[in-house]
């Protein structure tokens, strides 16, 4: 069976407008979800993250079984010990999935690195995955000359609309949707909070967590 990469996220916390520190981290469903659907199908995951740190998920991010997440989390083989992503061959996966939570918006959004690898995933037509606020990593992706890896793509992320809805668009530094539009990226946006998976080639990008497992699911089909 294939093997497939998980990029997460090392930050602990967004830096806001005013420079507050919000507490953040990765989304639990935008990691649990497919984490689940792609081990039942028999496929190998490997984590990493920026400099090998250990990542934490977003409190904000546990529902009512909070506990069952949590203990769910803390059984997944490998993620309190992540990989640095420094050092990844990518040709050693099959594919590479990025989930989401605000986090990445703090590191992910400008790592060399983690933007190397994308754009090694985009030219190599690598099956490469993204959902909600993990497509902030896409602006990280660039060519020698500077332009988006990703310019002229189309995708969906975490809307404007759903920023402001969830209460930190007026807090924010940037909106992710916006920016993306900024460099070249073709945006797709369905109503707020809706399950929405927009592929492209071998990308394919989720909405908001309601979209976790419809992304997994498309990236298996790629699989």
């Amino acid at each position: 069976m294939s093997t497939v990469l998980f990029v997460v996220s090392a930050a602990r916390t967004w830096t806001l407008s005013d420079g507050t520190a919000h507490p953040t981290g990765f989304w639990a469903e935008e990691l649990l979800t497919p984490y689940r659907l792609l081990s039942e199908a028999g496929h190998d995951v490997v984590f990493a993250t920026p400099g090998g740190i250990a990542p934490v998920a977003d409190e904000a991010s546990f529902g009512d079984d909070g506990d069952a997440e949590r203990a769910a989390l803390d059984s997944i083989p490998g993620l309190r010990s992540p990989l640095d992503t420094r050092e990844v061959d990518l040709t050693s996966y099959d594919a590479v999935f990025y989930p989401g939570g605000h986090a990445p918006m703090e590191d992910l959004s400008h790592d060399a690195t983690s933007g190397a690898l994308i754009a090694e995933a985009l030219d190599t037509q690598k099956p490469i995955a993204l959902v909600c606020h993990g497509l902030a990593a896409l602006l990280a992706a660039r060519r020698a000359d500077g332009t988006s890896a990703a310019a002229g793509r189309r995708v969906t992320a975490f809307t404007d609309e759903e920023e402001t809805q969830g209460g930190l668009a007026p807090r924010a530094r940037w909106l992710l949707e916006s920016t993306l539009r900024e460099h070249g990226i073709v945006v797709e946006a369905a109503e707020p909070w809706a399950d929405h998976v927009v592929t492209d080639g071998s990308l394919v990008t989720g909405q908001n967590p309601q979209s976790s497992a419809s992304v997994a699911k498309e990236l298996l089909a790629l699989l």
